[in-house]
Formats: structure tokens, C-alpha cells, sequence
């Protein structure tokens, strides 16, 4: 009966049942009650789309479970396995079969896990035969059950049987009519009792026992069964045995890092675990292996059952990877160290010469095959002693591989030509360390071609790099710096274009005071005072004084990202002739050796991170950081990326050398000038907890003068009078979810129509500007194109509330928007906030009543401008900021608009500030204004001129 009277009392209740075809499942039913409380016969099954009419019957893990049984019904389950609409009755006569059952049941003992894990006390039952769902009220048993397999073995047969055991008591359930409702983790229902297990247990291994009392296994079937059966049910549960011995073994366990070596192949690590006399590959899925053995002349049958650790194993296996391997081949246990960001691994060999302490402290021993190749296994190192003569430096190094010195010249052809392996005189091969290559490629490359290590003493910088011994000359070096009064002036290049101020050139000229005593140094004056200028007049006199000798020509400046194009811009136009490569972007050269062929590479610290190995293996001039706080971290991946890569000379700039800690300074210091503050532990030591905990100033008065001589550093106060009268930042404002989402839709738009060949031809043009422009006014504030847009801005949102923190401390601002209706929404924000404010565009009748009104009156502090209304002819230098709210495709536009304030007359500093919305077409509009340096230099007047220069590729990515 499936009627239920919503206005009695009723339950929801749970019912287990036994489908004919797919199993047992458990169903939700809600049960009228008799007067007395009882159940009726009176019933219906619900559903999630059902059962709101029952909802004072529920709480919300009932709605939980009856998901979950939604999910096992079966025309749910035809749905999900058949596309076609069928009958249940259809299907499950004609398509349903073993092969489809063994697919779906065991998704649905998932679900029916997760819901007797859920029901807690909730109504249970077991369902009759005509579907009744309360016919017997079914309870979970609040404890697990164990199991214990038995084995007895007599002449003729072994007979095998498990026995149960619950709250300490046998539980007798063979020919109890007893089943097993789950098998992939058994439950099993007797006597109207659900029981579940303390251990996983396949259902199976029950289900024959329900109604026999054991299986007999014949004598001469019995060794393939005891092989796989009996040793893989030993592995996993609880055995107990006549007749059969089990042994169980204990050991303290060693981890084993196995060298296997197979032809030219590249030598991997196996990891392995010696318990006494047995071996095992990492790797396993339960704590228990069991090892057979049939000793024929006693008739007897064997199990060596070793009980490992696997979570300690795991441990070990965890410190490997800590130290830098990764698995190789999960079947095989194999490791091998972690590929690098060219996709090339690293000698193996290597990786445990590089660790071995490491690997000894966490007991690991190192075995070979004495069949195979026979490692060096030991410390590598190199010992170098340098002598000082009248013009060069005689180099005499010795290198240790284990207990053997072998004289480094030795070395020379495997360095130049990357060979990694060498032979000792014993046979042995011994692995030369990667990082030597690109290391010691340089000083080969510049020492003599005799038996004997010489360079030149102009080279003097490559020895900072080969040796910690080198600190000795260099401290002697420090001593004399003492001895000059001032810094020799040097004159300016002459390819340099500009003037520089007296102090910018006081920097260029202590450049080249660190360049003549091979010293590095952080430029650490204020944001704003020229650190790009000097650096790169310091690059234009280096490219025109080392033209024609044999150092380095090449430089290498590392910056943020953001700043890529700005040092390009400036090189344009203070040192036009400098040679510069952007090494940058997903098709950057992979090569090194287009470096040679530029004065000047430029790339970004991810840039670096990444191409670090093509980095360190070339010899650069300068390596130049800027922004050098980046590498503030010695523990990070940029410092780690930086320290590797080479060069003659090293500089730093930084506004804010020291952001949060004396610590900072420790790793840009290390970069231009290494060893100088010692290593970093050292450093916090004697330091920073004396200097930050301490406050010891005797502490802080040496570390600055151990570093005044590297660092220079002026801020504006000092140089107010050689302050830029203007400067410029651009703020990249995120989207707000509605506007990102509007701007997405019609983005797509237009990228579909683009695909489809909508945009070719002169006729397409328009239709292509126009949405450019809708694009463009998206970026901006969707009302300009949707009066019932009713969200926000974050354009808006960011340029306002900037806005308010400058008129707060009294200056004046001009906002300039190529768009009318831009503008208007701002005057919109203005009138209803009462802000007082001026307004110029095409349709002001008199303008000079609104440019007397902003110079005029001080309460009027905005004035709201039309690029084409209020670019030229007018005088504000009243205003001493710039809001430029939209990108235009002309920059001479945009650059007219700011001389509105930026003019003769101006007495104050003027800052600019543009408006840009992430992850639009206006990015795309400044890259494409940096890219197209033709259309930059024809000063393009119209939109529509640029949109007929742009290529198929330059509007394909507008709209990607």
C-alpha cells in the first residue's frame, strides 16, 4: 500500500532489501503509524524530489542518506550505465548480466558503506519478501567482529575454516540462516543483527561458510594452494594452524638504496628493506609478507610470515624525496633525482655523494651489484690555493674523490666536454658533480693551455667564484680601500643620450670604483632618483670599453616582471645603441648562445628560476638585480636559481634593501660579494639576534662597516633638488565578479566571430572597432554600454577610492577618460556624495568658466576632462596629480594630456596615475603599443589607423 495521510503520525524508516538482480540495497520509506505508535501497513518510498511534504520527520542527515539511496535505486543506476530509455524489466532481462553486475556492485557497496556509517540510530529494518519495508526491525551491532582462519592438516587432507569471535564470546553462525550484505568490506546479517569487522575482509572468504562447516583441501592439490591462497590469507589476517608451520620474524629493519646499472643507461637508486635474512622492495600495500617454503624431505610446509613497518618505510622513503629524489618507477621501488626544469636528471651517483652524511645519519647503506660498473662512493671536493705574480694568478687545485688526489688539469677535457664520469686508477668511476661544469667551465676557458692553471689578472672576478680560499686576497683587498679619500670621476660614455644628475653620475663613478677592485655592489637610493639611468650609463661605457678585448661583453639584469618593459624603454632612450635581449616569454631562446650576440639580456626572476642551468652555463659581464629584495630568502628558489649564475661583476638595486629584517641584507650581499657576512647561519648569529634582539649597536656600528663600502644608498631629501618634476605608476585594478563575467561573455562574442572569419575584409573593420571599444568600455564600467547594469566596477572602486586619499590632504587632481560617458559616471558619484568638481567635455559651451572654477577655487579639487575636449590648450598646474583612466591606442595622446599639469609653471612634484584592469584588452593595448615601435614612432592620430596596422596574430590575442 503506498498511500500515507500527511495529516497523521507517520516515520521515515529504513529498510533493507534484497533486489533481485542487483543485491542488497537499503531504501527510505515513510511508515504510517497506528494510534498506538505501532507501524501500519500503510507506506511510501521517497525520494529527494519527494520527500519536502515529510520534512517535520527529517533532519538533515536524513536528506544526506537519502541522496545516497537515490543514487543506488535502479532506474537511477540504468540512467548512469545505459543512455537509452528502457524498461527496468527490459533491461534487467535483456542487457543486465555478470559482467555488468561485477561493474555496478561494487559502486553501490560504496554508497551502502557511507549510509550504515551515517544511519546511527535511525529505524532500521529488513524488508519481507512482498516489499513490506518494517517487517523486522534490524539493529548494528556497536562493536566489530574478529575473525580467525584455522588450517588443519592431517595425512590425507588440510581443512580450512574461519570462527568469529564477538565481545570476546564465539559467535555461532553457520546454518543460521546468517548473509553477507557486502562483500568488498564484509557485513554480515544474522539473526537480525548486522555485524561488521575489525579488519578489511572480503565477503567472500565468509559466504562459503554460512552453510558448511569447513573446505577440505586433497594432499595432492595442496602446495599450489598453500603458494598462493594460504600465503596471501597468512599476509592479511589472523591464522591459526595444525600441521603447518608459521614463523613469525621480527627484525630491526635497514633501508638499502640498491645502485642498478644496466648498460649506458643512467644509473638509478632502488630503495629496498633488509629485515634479517630478507629483502624487500619499498612499496608494499600491507605490513605482513609471507614467504612459503616447502622442505620436501620432512614433508613440511613453511611460512616465514615478516611483519615490516610501512610506516616507517614510508619515513624513509619520505626522507629521500626530501633530499631531492623522486620515484622513478613506482612497480620496481625505483628512484632517481627529481628532473629539472629542462626535463634532464641529474647523475644518481652524484645525488648520493652530494647526501651521503645525510643518508648515514638516516642509517641507509649504499649496495652495488659486484657484477656491475663499480661507483666512487665518497665526498667529493676541490682544494684550490691561488699565488699572486705581477700579472696573473697561478691556480694550483687538487681534487679529492675519496681517498685519491687527482691534479684538477686533469679534469680539464672532462669539464669543457661535460663528461661526467671519470676512471680512477683502481677502475673505479668516480662522478664529477654537474654544477662543476658550468662552475669551472670559465676558468678553463681562460686559463693557459699548459700543464698548469693560469689566469690573467683581469680575470680577477672569476676567482671569487671557484674558491672560499679566494676571501684571503679579498679581505687584503678590503684593508685598501681604506687608503682613497674619494672616488676617481669617470668620464661618461658617449653613446649615452641625456644628462645625468650630479648624483646619479657620483653613482656611475662608484660603479666603476667597485668594477677596478672587482667588487660587487646595491644601489639602494629612494624609488625615483635614477637607479635605472646610472646603471644604464655604467652598461653603455662598458659596451664601448671592452669593445675589441677578450672580457665578457655580454650583461645579464634580472627584474621583476613588471618592470620588463620599462628598462626597455629607457634603454630606447638614454642608450639607443646598447644591444638588448628580451629573454622572456613562452618562445624565448633555449639556447645560450644567442647571448653572446647582445650587450644586454634581460629576463625576469621566474624567467631565471626556470632557466637556471642555460643561465649559469654562460659568463656574463654584469648580472644586475633589480629589485634585489627578491632574493631576500637565502632559502629561495630565485636565490638558489641566482647564486649558480656566473659573471665578472655583480650588482644589486633596491629601494628597500632591508624590507622586514637586518636578515634581508644577508643574501644580496652574498650575491655581489660572497663570503663577506660569512655563511648564514653565522650571520643570524652574530647579527641579527644581537642587532634586533640585543639591540647591541657596537653590533649594528661593524655590520655597517663591513657593508658601507657596497652599499650606496641617497634618499630625496638629500637630492630634493635634482628631483624629476614628475612620476608615473600604473594601477592594475582586478575586476569585480559581475564585470569579469560581463566582460567574459562578450569577449567570447567576439572571439567566435573572429574564428569564423566574421573580421576580414575592409568592411569588417568597424564592426571590429566597435568591439574594441565595447571591450575597452567593459574594462572601464559596464553602465557605459548597460544602463541596467546595477554591480560594480573595480576600476571605479579603486580610482575613487584613491581619489579620497588625496583630496583628504588638500591637492587637486585632473581625470582625463577618452570616454564621455565614463566621465558622466563619476559626475553621477560626485553630485550624490557632494564632492565639488569641474567638467569639460565636447558639449561645454564655456570652457573657461570650468577652468576658472578648478584654478580658482579651492573646494574645487576634481576636474573631469574629455581627452578630445581638454587634451591641449590648457594651463592646469594647479592639479599635481593625473588620473588617466583608460589606455589609448595613441601614447602622444595620453602624454598631451598629462602636460595639462606637467608644464613651465608647475611648482610642485607631479604624480601620474594610470588606471589599468587586469585581464583585459587594456594590457593587451600597452603590450601591443611596446610591440609596434613603427606605429609608436608614426604617432598614429585615429583608433581607426591603428586597427588597420594590426596583423591577424595582433587581433587574435586581443580577443584571447
Amino acid at each position: 500500500m503506498q498511500q500515507v495521510d500527511t495529516n497523521s503520525s507517520y516515520r521515515l524508516v529504513y529498510s533493507l532489501g534484497k533486489h533481485p538482480y542487483l543485491g542488497y540495497l537499503i531504501e527510505p520509506h515513510i511508515v504510517q503509524l497506528n494510534q498506538n505508535g505501532s507501524y501500519s501497513l500503510s507506506y511510501k518510498r521517497v525520494f529527494s524530489n519527494t520527500v519536502d511534504q515529510f520534512a517535520d520527520a527529517l533532519d538533515q542527515t536524513d536528506y544526506k542518506l537519502i541522496q545516497l539511496c537515490d543514487e543506488i535505486e535502479q532506474t537511477q543506476l540504468i540512467k548512469r550505465f545505459h543512455k537509452k530509455a528502457i524498461r527496468p524489466a527490459d533491461y534487467f532481462t535483456k542487457i543486465f548480466d555478470s559482467k555488468v553486475y561485477d561493474l555496478i556492485r561494487p559502486k553501490i557497496e560504496a554508497r551502502l558503506l557511507t549510509i550504515l556509517a551515517k544511519l546511527g540510530d535511525k529505524p532500521l529494518f529488513l524488508m519481507s519478501k512482498d516489499g513490506y519495508p518494517a517487517d523486522q526491525e534490524l539493529q548494528i551491532a556497536p562493536q566489530p567482529t574478529s575473525i580467525l582462519f584455522h588450517f588443519r592438516r592431517n595425512e590425507t587432507e588440510t581443512r580450512y575454516f574461519p570462527t568469529l569471535k564477538y565481545d570476546g564470546h564465539r559467535m555461532e553462525f553457520m546454518y543460521k540462516n546468517a548473509d553477507v550484505i557486502i562483500n568488498q568490506q564484509a557485513w554480515l546479517l544474522l539473526e537480525n543483527t548486522l555485524y561488521h569487522f575489525d579488519e578489511e575482509l572480503e565477503g567472500k572468504k565468509l559466504t562459503p561458510f554460512l552453510n558448511k562447516r569447513y573446505i577440505s583441501i586433497p594432499r595432492n592439490t595442496e602446495r599450489k594452494y598453500f603458494e598462493t591462497f594460504v600465503t596471501n590469507l597468512i599476509e592479511k589476517h589472523h591464522v591459526y594452524a595444525e600441521g603447518l608451520e608459521i614463523t613469525n620474524i621480527k627484525e630491526q629493519a635497514v633501508p638499502q638504496l640498491r645502485i642498478v646499472y644496466s648498460g649506458d643507461q643512467e644509473a638509478q637508486l632502488q630503495l629496498c628493506f633488509q629485515y634479517g635474512e630478507y629483502n624487500f622492495q619499498a612499496g608494499a600495500h600491507h605490513p605482513v609478507t609471507v614467504r612459503y617454503v616447502h622442505d620436501a624431505e620432512r614433508d613440511a610446509h613453511q611460512f616465514f610470515r615478516i611483519k615490516r613497518s610501512l610506516q616507517w618505510e614510508e619515513q624513509k622513503a619520505k626522507a629521500l624525496e626530501a633530499l631531492g629524489l623522486q620515484k622513478a618507477d613506482a612497480l620496481f621501488g625505483s628512484y632517481a633525482p627529481k628532473m629539472d626544469l629542462f626535463g634532464q636528471r641529474g647523475s644518481s651517483i652524484e645525488w648520493i655523494n652530494q647526501h651521503l652524511h645525510e643518508l648515514e645519519e638516516n642509517g641507509f647503506r649504499i649496495v652495488q651489484n659486484p657484477n656491475d660498473k663499480k661507483f666512487l662512493i665518497g665526498k667529493t671536493s676541490l682544494d684550490i690555493e691561488i699565488s699572486e705574480q705581477n700579472d696573473w694568478f697561478d691556480i694550483k687545485a687538487v681534487v679529492r674523490f675519496g681517498d685519491y688526489e687527482i691534479p684538477f688539469i686533469q679534469l680539464r677535457q672532462h669539464i669543457l666536454n661535460r663528461i661526467q664520469e671519470f676512471e680512477l686508477p683502481n677502475g673505479e668511476i668516480a662522478i664529477i658533480p654537474q654544477e662543476w661544469f658550468s662552475q669551472y667551465e670559465h676558468l678553463f676557458q681562460f686559463s693557459s693551455q699548459k700543464e698548469e692553471l693560469r689566469l690573467n689578472r683581469s680575470h680577477i672576478g672569476l676567482l671569487h667564484d671557484i674558491s672560499e680560499h679566494a676571501q684571503v686576497s679579498m679581505q687584503r683587498k678590503l684593508n685598501r680601500l681604506g687608503e682613497f679619500d674619494e672616488i676617481v670621476d669617470t668620464a661618461s660614455p658617449e653613446g649615452f643620450k641625456g644628462a645625468l644628475r650630479p648624483y646619479q653620475k657620483a653613482g656611475y663613478n662608484w660603479f666603476h670604483f667597485l668594477q677596478e677592485f672587482h667588487f660587487g655592489g646595491l644601489l639602494a637610493d629612494d624609488m625615483g632618483l635614477g637607479k635605472t639611468v646610472q646603471t644604464l650609463a655604467l652598461l653603455q661605457k662598458q659596451k664601448e670599453s671592452t669593445k675589441g678585448t677578450d672580457q665578457p661583453k655580454t650583461s645579464l639584469l634580472i627584474v621583476p616582471t613588471s618592470l620588463i618593459f620599462n628598462w626597455q624603454k629607457e634603454a630606447e632612450k638614454f642608450t639607443p645603441n646598447l644591444r638588448v635581449l628580451l629573454h622572456t616569454g613562452t618562445y624565448r631562446s633555449k639556447d645560450n648562445f644567442a647571448f653572446s650576440h647582445f650587450d644586454l639580456v634581460i629576463t625576469t626572476y621566474g624567467v631565471a628560476r626556470i632557466d637556471q642551468e642555460m643561465l649559469a652555463a654562460f659568463y656574463f659581464n654584469y648580472i644586475i638585480l633589480d629589485e634585489s629584495q627578491n632574493i631576500k630568502n637565502p632559502r629561495s628558489k630565485s636565490f638558489a636559481a641566482i647564486k649558480h649564475i656566473k659573471g665578472k661583476n655583480k650588482l644589486a638595486l633596491s629601494g628597500t634593501p632591508v624590507e622586514n629584517s637586518v636578515a634581508d641584507i644577508w643574501s644580496q650581499m652574498s650575491f655581489v660579494n660572497p663570503g663577506l657576512l660569512g655563511n648564514y647561519t653565522y650571520f643570524q648569529k652574530e647579527f641579527v639576534q644581537a642587532i634586533e634582539k640585543k639591540k647591541d649597536e657596537d653590533k649594528a656600528k661593524r655590520l655597517q662597516a663591513i657593508i658601507k663600502p657596497f652599499i650606496l644608498r641617497r634618499t630625496k631629501s638629500q637630492v630634493a633638488t635634482e628631483l624629476p618634476p614628475k612620476s608615473e605608476q600604473i594601477f592594475y585594478c582586478s575586476m569585480t565578479e559581475e564585470q569579469q563575467e560581463y566582460y567574459e561573455t562578450v569577449k567570447s562574442e567576439y572571439r567566435n566571430a573572429l574564428m569564423d572569419g566574421a573580421f576580414s575584409g575592409k568592411a569588417s573593420q568597424i564592426a571590429l572597432l566597435q568591439g574594441l571599444t565595447k571591450l575597452r568600455q567593459l574594462a572601464n564600467h559596464p553602465l557605459m554600454i548597460d544602463d541596467h547594469y546595477a554591480d560594480g566596477s573595480g576600476k571605479f572602486d579603486a580610482a575613487i577610492e584613491t581619489m579620497d586619499a588625496i583630496l583628504k590632504e588638500g591637492n587637486k587632481v585632473l581625470i582625463f577618460s577618452q570616454f564621455v560617458r565614463h566621465l558622466q559616471i563619476f559626475r553621477d558619484y560626485f553630485i550624490k556624495h557632494k564632492v565639488r568638481y569641474a567638467y569639460l567635455d565636447g558639449a561645454t559651451v564655456d570652457r573657461n568658466a570650468a577652468v576658472k572654477e578648478f584654478k580658482e577655487n579651492d573646494d574645487t579639487q576634481v576636474f573631469l576632462i574629455s581627452i578630445k575636449a581638454g587634451g591641449v590648450g590648457l594651463n592646469l598646474t594647479e592639479a599635481d596629480y593625473v588620473f588617466i583612466l583608460d589606455p589609448w591606442w595613441n601614447p602622444a595622446v595620453e602624454q598631451q594630456a598629462i602636460d595639462r599639469s606637467h608644464r613651465i609653471g608647475q611648482k610642485k612634484n607631479v604624480f601620474i596615475y594610470k588606471f589599468i584592469s587586469k585581464d583585459t584588452i587594456e594590457e593587451k593595448i600597452l603590450a601591443l603599443q611596446g610591440m609596434k615601435k613603427s606605429i609608436a614612432t608614426t604617432l598614429i592620430n585615429t583608433e581607426e589607423s591603428f586597427v588597420k596596422s594590426l596583423t591577424k596574430e595582433d587581433i587574435s590575442e586581443l580577443f584571447s
